[in-house]
């Protein structure tokens, strides 16, 4: 069976994108999902640290990728997001970028 190269299902909304971060950020740091907000800092407010992060992009990649084949986070790219926010617009233009090339 061919390997799929796709994108499945209907492309995800920013909010769709949050609430992911929300739920996996706040399983991974054990806090409330109502902390991650769009301009909590990882560092700063949240408390994460590289290990939190790293098992953050883990997730996102795992969970993302079942809806979006292809998508992963590049490592260099983590250095500039630096709040919730960063880390939405990065994931929805890298989602975009594969819905063009599909």
């Amino acid at each position: 069976m061919p390997a799929e190269t796709h994108v499945t299902g209907q492309p995800l909304e920013p909010e769709e994108v949050l609430l992911v971060i929300q739920e996996r950020l706040a399983e991974i740091l054990e806090i409330d999902e109502k902390l991650v907000v769009p301009m909590a800092r990882f560092r700063e407010d949240l408390e994460a640290d590289s290990i939190a992060l790293i098992e953050l992009v883990e997730a996102l990649e795992a969970e993302l990728s079942e809806r979006t084949v292809g998508f992963r986070i590049d490592d260099e790219d983590l250095v500039d997001l630096s709040t919730v926010s960063d880390a939405v617009d990065y994931i929805m233009a890298r989602l975009a970028k594969i819905e063009n090339k599909g």
